[in-house]
């Protein structure tokens, strides 16, 4: 997976996957420097409830394995300070949830995953360029302590760090996928 990084980037939030069909994960940040990858922080995960997919479908409860670029930010709370373009709109992420919902504070931060998306418009745009069947609306978002339909969580100070470190100058990416796939 590390191949199809583009030398452009310089960030990197890779998503280990336990097993393939596992919702557990841990979400690590590299930065380039010079020209090594460097740990700069890991946060306990999850992803898809039913694991991961190379080729994911609306509703199949599965995270595509991949790299993707990462964009666009925003959530149902002010911006913490992101160095993404960020979306603030407390109405447009509390209207998918019930405010009784114990998922409700899931989206109060998400990072965009570039996955059937366009990029630099909010990540609640429903627009899905290869089709509606793809799925869509893939995020990094706030931990709920379980598995996802295909987002993937990390609990509030993950998520307040990737906001503030992810430098679009740095043309930040996510390597996503379980483990063996991301070793092959």
């Amino acid at each position: 997976m590390w191949q199809q990084v583009p030398a452009s980037s310089r960030q990197a939030v890779v998503v280990y996957g336990d097993r393939r069909d596992s919702p557990d994960s841990l979400v690590v940040l590299y930065e380039k420097q010079g020209t090594a990858w460097k740990k700069t922080g890991s946060w306990p995960a999850h992803n898809g409830r039913m694991g991961w997919t190379t080729d994911h479908q609306l509703e199949d409860e599965r995270s595509p394995v991949g790299v993707f670029s990462l964009t666009d930010a925003g959530g149902s709370l002010k911006d913490p300070g992101s160095r993404l373009r960020y979306w603030y709109d407390d109405n447009a992420y509390a209207a998918t949830l019930n405010p009784e919902d114990a998922h409700a504070h899931d989206f109060d931060y998400v990072i965009a995953i570039n996955y059937n998306r366009l990029r630099g418009v909010p990540p609640f745009d429903w627009t899905r360029p290869e089709g509606v069947e793809k799925g869509g609306g893939i995020w990094l978002h706030l931990d709920h302590g379980d598995g996802t339909s295909a987002c993937v969580t990390v609990p509030e100070s993950g998520m307040k760090t990737l906001l503030r470190t992810l430098d679009p100058a740095d043309h930040p990416v996510v390597v996503m996928g379980d483990r063996a796939r991301l070793k092959a």
